[in-house]
């Protein structure tokens, strides 16, 4: 059976949104195995005397769940 898990991040860039987007997956993936998808959700940006000075997105993320493998005694042994 395949199953996914989905998370909701935000990120944040003060070049574009789609550097945000790319450096949240970047982070994300160092950490969380198996990511096979992403949905923008929304994107928002901080003005600052008439110009953007910081974009921001919330991402939908996720990432495929690995089946669950009891640890036996030698296995344990092993580490």
């Amino acid at each position: 059976m395949n199953s996914e898990k989905h998370i909701k991040v935000t990120g944040y860039s003060n070049i574009s949104w789609k550097d945000a987007i790319v450096k949240t997956i970047d982070e994300a993936s160092k950490t969380i195995n198996n990511l096979n998808n992403v949905v923008v959700l929304e994107q928002r940006a901080t003005i600052s005397g008439n110009k953007i000075t910081e974009y921001m997105v919330d991402l939908d993320i996720s990432f495929k769940i690995e089946p669950f493998q009891e640890q036996t005694a030698e296995d344990i042994d092993n580490m």
